[in-house]
């Protein structure tokens, strides 16, 4: 298992901004894909972005133009920057990583990050 640890959360007013960083136990340089989650109360846990291998990236179309994500190789840390934020972004936010061992696929979950968003 990859151990997964996300930071960067909090409380922030609705326009404001916050990064959430997700370090990895290991590299991420050759993980098939990296993404972030979101669950917010009552709600499926939905993909909000991911990035490939490669650096092509996927958003939800309720943050597209407002999140950026990216990795750090050197630093084996993915990050979601939010910009414009909605309280409707409040969630909790958790990193996602998928990899594969010989023809496995696995993935591994952080615990996740608290953003509150207030209007």
């Amino acid at each position: 298992q990859v151990q997964l640890v996300e930071s960067g959360g909090g409380l922030v007013q609705a326009g404001g901004s916050l990064r959430l960083s997700c370090a990895a136990s290991g590299s991420i340089a050759s993980a098939t894909a990296m993404g972030w989650h979101r669950q917010a109360p009552g709600k499926q846990r939905e993909l909000v972005a991911d990035i490939s291998s490669i650096g092509s990236t996927n958003y939800a179309t309720s943050v597209k133009g407002r999140f950026t994500i990216s990795r750090d190789n050197a630093k084996n840390t993915l990050y979601l920057q939010m910009h414009s934020l909605k309280p409707e972004d409040t969630a909790v936010y958790y990193c996602r990583v998928s990899y594969y061992r010989g023809s496995t696929l696995y993935v591994d979950w952080g615990q996740g990050t608290q953003v509150t968003v207030s209007s």
